[in-house]
């Protein structure tokens, strides 16, 4: 189990994640296959060569997906009891096919849960584009329910 307790988070802290994950064509077009969200600024070549991007632009959720899934690791794999939200979900800038995207997670919050069993952590997640100078592609604050190192099962 990578993740880390309730107890191992400090707010303000920043956690650097070294996986990274570069998006493939495949990639978005099974997204939106499994969502059944068939935009064709998405799946349509030529339709998207005529919008401002010129190209086929990632999902937006998928982005959203894959920024948290390369956080887990780091945080909360194997600790957590249930996400309780995702706020303010921001896309300043799209996703290409070919783009590779790395995250970060900083801890702006945390509170333990009323039985002191429990504690809640907010991490304001931010995700980029290596590959055009860590644009800023994805960012949103994500709360997860996490387990106490006293109160884990062994």
């Amino acid at each position: 189990m990578a993740g880390r307790y309730y107890e191992g988070f400090e707010v303000g802290e920043t956690i650097e994640h070294e996986k990274r994950r570069t998006v493939s064509e495949a990639d978005n077009q099974q997204f939106c296959d499994l969502t059944m969200n068939q935009q064709p600024l998405h799946l349509d070549e030529e339709f998207a060569a005529d919008t401002q991007f010129g190209e086929r632009v990632v999902n937006g959720l998928y982005t959203l997906s894959l920024a948290v899934g390369l956080t887990i690791p780091d945080t909360t794999d194997g600790t957590i009891v249930a996400n309780l939200s995702y706020d303010d979900v921001e896309h300043p800038a799209p996703v290409f096919h070919g783009d590779t995207i790395r995250a970060q997670s900083t801890v702006t919050d945390k509170r333990e849960t009323s039985d002191g069993e429990r504690g809640v952590v907010t991490f304001h997640v931010e995700a980029f584009a290596v590959n055009r100078d860590d644009e800023l592609v994805c960012e949103f604050d994500r709360t997860a329910l996490s387990l106490k190192r006293e109160h884990a099962a062994d």
